[in-house]
């Protein structure tokens, strides 16, 4: 790799929230977090990173479990 140059990063989002209390809701606490990391990926785009546009998000599912849906889509 040249001096100066950047390997690029594709980067992807999960959210999660552990109840589904609002998610009814036009924009909840899985698009404010959405949105929070979107920024924070856009804002190293001169570190080479981009967004992948799919978004990953389980609603509704406790930290404790491991059958959630979207994490596992994520992982591939």
């Amino acid at each position: 790799m040249k001096k100066g140059s950047t390997k690029p990063v594709r980067c992807a989002v999960y959210s999660r929230v552990s109840t589904d209390h609002g998610l009814e809701q036009d924009f909840n606490s899985l698009d404010a977090q959405y949105d929070a990391a979107q920024a924070y990926i856009r804002s190293q785009a001169h570190a080479g990173w981009t967004l992948i546009r799919t978004r990953y998000a389980d609603g509704g599912y406790s930290g404790g479990s491991t059958e959630r849906t979207g994490a596992a889509t994520a992982i591939g």
